[in-house]
């Protein structure tokens, strides 16, 4: 999986913003005006963070040792990095993507506005 991959999955999700707060080279991906995924495009083969339930994002990390770490300049217990390699399945890296989409929107939906 690559970063127009990526890209091309967050966009599909309802109600998805894609902006660039952090400069050019980030890529962030918003749902009810709250981040659930960053892609970095300057990087090769690219790196990604997700939100992550924190006993699933423990457990994420020990099956793909290779790929999964605790959030890059993130809170390292809700959130995890995803390097784009060979080690982790395109179909594994969708899931963390939904997966978080899912954690942030729900989250959303809870509060009183």
């Amino acid at each position: 999986m690559d970063i127009e991959m990526v890209r091309d999955w967050a966009i599909k999700l309802s109600d998805v913003e894609e902006s660039f707060p952090f400069g050019e080279g980030t890529l962030v991906f918003k749902v009810g005006g709250k981040i659930f995924l960053l892609l970095a495009l300057d990087e090769t083969p690219g790196r990604l963070n997700v939100k992550c339930d924190p006993e699933k994002a423990i457990l994420l990390r020990e099956e793909f040792p290779e790929a999964v770490f605790p959030g890059y300049h993130m809170n390292k217990k809700h959130w995890n990095t995803i390097e784009l390699n060979s080690s982790i399945s395109a179909k594994s890296v969708k899931q963390m993507i939904t997966d978080s989409y899912d954690l942030v929107k729900k989250r959303n939906s809870g509060k009183k506005k």
